[in-house]
């Protein structure tokens, strides 16, 4: 595996989209739906006591939100998946397409060294900055049948 790269290893803060909208558990899940359809993203970070404690997709809410039916009453931290990974915005760019391969994330939180978050890491961003046969490494991992 080669990383596109001069004299330096490459790191997380280089390839990812810098800022990072998130959202309250409490948040009505139209309103998540709403924030995804209009920053154009898949995924919503879930922040509650200045912690991150969850992710939400679009994916969440029709498999979880709509296939419960009336979705009016649910919010973000009924259809979000917890327990999310995350890395550091000094990582190691192979230390961070190794943590996505091996939990099948095709997005990522970034944090910096106080824990603050920064920046989502994606399958997006990493295909533009590495190897093409990294990167469809990482491609056939995040997409494998779980």
């Amino acid at each position: 595996m080669k990383v596109k790269q001069a004299m330096s290893p490459l790191h997380v803060k280089q390839a990812m989209h810098k800022g990072c909208t998130w959202c309250h558990p409490d948040m009505s899940l139209a309103e998540v739906a709403k924030i995804l359809r209009d920053e154009d993203i898949g995924a919503v970070p879930i922040g509650e006591n200045d912690k991150l404690i969850g992710m939400v997709t679009d994916r969440d809410i029709v498999c979880r939100g709509v296939a419960l039916g009336d979705i009016s009453s649910l919010t973000a931290r009924d259809v979000m998946t917890a327990g999310i990974e995350w890395c550091f915005e000094d990582d190691d760019m192979n230390t961070a397409i190794q943590l996505m391969e091996e939990q099948h994330l095709r997005r990522m939180p970034v944090m910096n060294f106080n824990k603050r978050m920064v920046g989502m890491l994606s399958l997006g961003d990493v295909s533009h900055m590495v190897a093409s046969e990294q990167c469809g490494e990482l491609t056939s991992a995040v997409t494998a049948h779980h």
